[in-house]
């Protein structure tokens, strides 16, 4: 038992989400059993060793219908937790000993250094996030999260350039003061309060075989498809030509060329492109499920 998990309060939850990963959350919770209060695992009712494995490791687990928007799992999660402190995990990852020293500095009110040419790169990261999701916390007051930087190994090896590099996610919160909105795949935790970045890595074990990416990709797609859906995305000629050859186009240029993605050699390659090609394979499952539900109708008023 840890100095933590005897303390009369708890000072760090670590909560996951989980369905069907037995081949990971073993390694995940091994990596964070020495800084943790408590572990939580909430799962879609898996049907592998993923609940037996957390059970063995010391995790509470609890047990959850499935979700098409995996984040209201994880907002189940969140909610179990009672720590001071929320680090909020998927089973694919893993906690680096530099990262975990960095978590006890935050929980134990200790002074955080972080090397400043990693603070700008980090923040530079943050203003394409905010670009793109809008403003994240509020200005002011005391931190109530964290960015914490993701090491994405892909095919066995890191990614290191393609525009991959520091995919920070908000992980490291404080109890009452984050949530998910639980609207998109895209989403990051909302804060009511500032945001910061700690500087350790969180190794980030997402495809290890392209069989696994390729499973992985076919659900995003139905996921961007279905926002493209409630988006009332146009369906015609200009919107063809957008999602099908100029956004891929655009997006493997800026990862392969303008952001390095060929230094990574044939993982920077295969990274780049399907990166790019989520574009015409989500806009495609939009419109093959637009016809398919237009023909339903079709054939609903012909019987009427």
């Amino acid at each position: 038992m840890t100095k933590l998990s005897q303390s009369k309060n708890l000072r760090l939850s670590v909560v996951l989400a989980t369905r069907n990963e037995e081949a990971n959350i073993g390694r995940c919770l091994e990596s964070v059993k020495k800084i943790a209060s408590e572990m939580i695992v909430v799962d879609e009712y898996s049907t592998d060793k993923t609940t037996e494995i957390a059970k063995r490791l010391g995790a509470k687990v609890y047990l959850e219908p499935h979700h098409d928007i995996f984040h209201i799992t994880k907002q189940k999660a969140l909610d179990s937790a009672k720590g001071e402190w929320i680090l909020q995990l998927d089973a694919d990852e893993v906690v680096t000993p530099e990262l975990a020293d960095q978590i006890e500095l935050v929980i134990s009110n200790s002074r955080l250094v972080i090397p400043p040419e990693k603070l700008r790169l980090f923040r530079k990261h943050q203003e394409l996030i905010e670009k793109r999701d809008g403003n994240i916390g509020k200005a002011g007051g005391p931190i109530v999260g964290y960015f914490i930087p993701r090491r994405n190994m892909f095919l066995g090896k890191p990614l290191i350039h393609a525009g991959v590099y520091p995919d920070g996610v908000i992980r490291l919160v404080k109890k009452g003061f984050a949530r998910f909105p639980q609207k998109s795949v895209h989403e990051q935790i909302s804060l009511d309060g500032e945001v910061g970045w700690l500087s350790g890595d969180l190794l980030h074990y997402d495809s290890p075989t392209l069989k696994r990416y390729l499973a992985r990709l076919n659900r995003y797609t139905d996921l961007i498809a279905k926002e493209y859906s409630e988006q009332k995305v146009p369906k015609n000629i200009f919107s063809f030509f957008s999602y099908v050859i100029i956004r891929p186009k655009l997006t493997f240029l800026s990862l392969y060329f303008r952001h390095k993605g060929f230094l990574d050699g044939v993982p920077g390659f295969l990274w780049s492109f399907f990166s790019a090609s989520r574009f015409p394979l989500s806009y495609f499952k939009y419109l093959s499920k637009y016809k398919i539900l237009s023909e339903e109708k079709s054939n609903d008023s012909k019987n009427h």
